[in-house]
């Protein structure tokens, strides 16, 4: 029996609502949900309620864990949530810096950050002016196919994966919209 996953986008953010606008980064670092996000939520909610999910795996940025408690939050399998940075979006803009678990604690005290580096999103090499460390894409390439790895060796058979659209791009060939799924066998 494969083992199927949705890879579910996260619902519009500040910096995709500010960026489709202007085309320009307006430096919003761990960007949130805007009120059509999280209405994109709410919609796809009532799809996703169908699937016996054993597991949902969030990234542990604030866009992507709001997504996971509006889509999973009442789910009727109940399934765990897991906060993982493995699949955290490729650090190409200021919305990908991501928060110290911390200060996501405060925010989610229901979630488990702890497991966590203080500093868990691509920091090691030259800043460039806006004030980060951009993701090489030889590191970023080797990050979704650890990704991959780390999900085939799973147990669970039907896992839902709540990140990001260039990540997602690469790992399943698809670039999805905000709130859409695209179902990976493995």
């Amino acid at each position: 029996m494969p083992k199927i996953v949705h890879c579910i986008r996260h619902g519009q953010s500040t910096f995709n609502a500010h960026f489709a606008e202007t085309g320009e980064d307006p430096m919003h670092f761990d960007a949130p949900l805007t009120e059509l996000g999280l209405r994109q939520v709410t919609e796809r909610a009532q799809e996703l309620r169908r699937h016996p999910y054993e597991l949902v795996i969030t990234t542990p940025l604030t866009r992507a864990i709001q997504t996971t408690l509006g889509l999973f939050g009442d789910h009727p399998a109940a399934p765990p949530i897991h906060v993982e940075c493995l699949h955290r979006e490729h650090l190409a803009s200021s919305c990908d810096v991501g928060r110290a678990p911390a200060q996501l604690m405060r925010d989610f005290p229901h979630l488990s950050f702890e497991h966590l580096a203080e500093v868990w999103w691509h920091h090691e090499g030259e800043m460039d002016p806006r004030g980060f460390v951009c993701e090489p894409g030889h590191i970023f390439e080797g990050r979704v196919n650890e990704f991959r790895r780390w999900l085939v060796e799973r147990p669970e058979r039907m896992i839902a994966v709540v990140g990001h659209g260039t990540f997602f791009g690469q790992l399943t060939g698809q670039y999805l919209g905000n709130c859409e799924v695209a179902v990976l066998e493995l």
